[in-house]
């Protein structure tokens, strides 16, 4: 009969547990891409370069503070049109999506600072922090939401559509 030796047990933990560990980590970069001039691949250091800005959350009594780049910086950069939106160009959206399959769709006028006073901001970080584990490397926070249904985390992928008619 096998009997396990300490040994062989805390290998297998070890195996199980960074096999666990490795499946919940998160994409470390965000790709911009759709109807964009210029697609992107973000990771951490691209946004670090970026202006960055902090905003802050009330969840269930819970204060957090997130640092990232507004997502119409993104979205310029892309080479999106963002700021004196009118006619055809107002008829976009974006699809913001997260690795576990959750998407939240954002019309292009509420994401124009010209329009709205809405923020959406693509964090990395969160109290100081860089985000990881089941929040993921990336998180889309809307801040003025009355409900965080609409923050993405875990958020890999912002794609823009311009309807066709």
């Amino acid at each position: 009969m096998f009997k396990p030796t300490f040994a062989a047990v805390s290998l297998a933990l070890f195996l199980l547990v960074g096999t666990s560990v490795s499946a919940i980590q998160s994409p470390t970069s965000i790709s911009v891409s759709g109807d964009v001039k210029q697609p992107l691949t973000l990771t951490a250091a691209d946004l670090a370069a970026m202006p960055r800005a902090t905003v802050s959350t009330n969840n269930n009594g819970i204060t957090k503070a997130y640092e990232g780049v507004w997502l119409s910086e993104v979205l310029k950069k892309a080479g999106v049109q963002i700021g004196g939106l009118r006619g055809t160009s107002l008829a976009m959206y974006v699809l913001a999506s997260a690795s576990d399959g959750y998407q939240v769709v954002f019309s292009i006028g509420e994401l124009d600072p010209e329009m709205t006073d809405a923020q959406f901001l693509l964090a990395d970080k969160a109290d100081g922090k860089p985000l990881f584990g089941e929040d993921g490397s990336f998180r889309l926070v809307v801040p003025k939401d009355k409900r965080g249904a609409r923050s993405v985390r875990m958020l890999n992928k912002i794609e823009v559509v311009q309807v066709k008619k």
